[in-house]
């Protein structure tokens, strides 16, 4: 299991200023869309020049196939390290950027979105008019035919994933709460246990982290855990 750290705060200095604070812990780190419209690709050179840190990109692509696969090509060649898109663009979607991404000489991680962990079961089911469960497994499986690398999902989520599909199919967990922080905005949470439990590959953990006066000792101790 690998311990994401979410740089979601209101300044890049301040983002480059956590990134400082954990070097030389083996942490990724996730760049969101505030970030990225705010700072740019030059961020992501920013922040590996800071270290040799991995940097997933969590952009959550959705357009028609080939806008995505254009735009999945740029970010590969801005360094990125991991990728992700919607699972419920589709399977041709999926595929055409697959198929653009593969040509390339080396290429990020690719991640489907599953459902967002800000739904619940009803909000979700108003939206796609279907079962949560169903729907993750159906968006699995074809993700896992379209060739993509892994699934974003909750915790609870993480192991019917697997099940559907390999056991060698990542998932990225977000809403993560290590030490039963509150939920804020999430729905879908989970701790640090159930994480493990669930098979969850990577961890997404944001204010637990950079809320805290000590974020490195905070990184550490859910490191000592995992």
């Amino acid at each position: 299991m690998k311990l994401c750290v979410a740089l979601d705060m209101a300044s890049k200095e301040a983002n480059l200023a956590l990134a400082r604070e954990l070097v030389g812990l083996d942490v990724w780190l996730k760049v969101g869309l505030r970030a990225y419209l705010r700072d740019g690709a030059k961020f992501i050179e920013e922040l590996k020049g800071v270290a040799d840190f991995r940097v997933f990109l969590d952009l959550k692509l959705y357009d028609i196939p080939n806008t995505m696969a254009d735009a999945a090509e740029v970010i590969a060649k801005v360094g990125a390290d991991m990728i992700n898109l919607h699972a419920s663009s589709g399977a041709r979607a999926m595929r055409t950027v697959m198929s653009r991404l593969n040509a390339l000489p080396s290429r990020p991680l690719v991640l489907a979105v599953s459902a967002l962990t800000s739904f619940d079961e009803s909000e979700f089911s108003a939206v796609y008019n279907e079962n949560l469960a169903a729907a993750v497994r159906k968006f699995s499986v074809m993700s896992y035919e379209a060739g993509l690398d892994g699934m974003v999902c909750s915790v609870l989520e993480s192991r019917l994933i697997k099940n559907a599909t390999s056991a060698d199919f990542l998932t990225l967990t977000p809403g993560v709460r290590p030490f039963g922080e509150s939920a804020n905005d999430q729905k879908r949470v989970a701790d640090l246990n159930a994480a493990k439990k669930q098979g969850s590959d990577f961890i997404v953990v944001g204010r637990p982290i950079y809320e805290s006066i000590e974020p490195r000792e905070i990184c550490e101790r859910i490191l000592e855990k995992i």
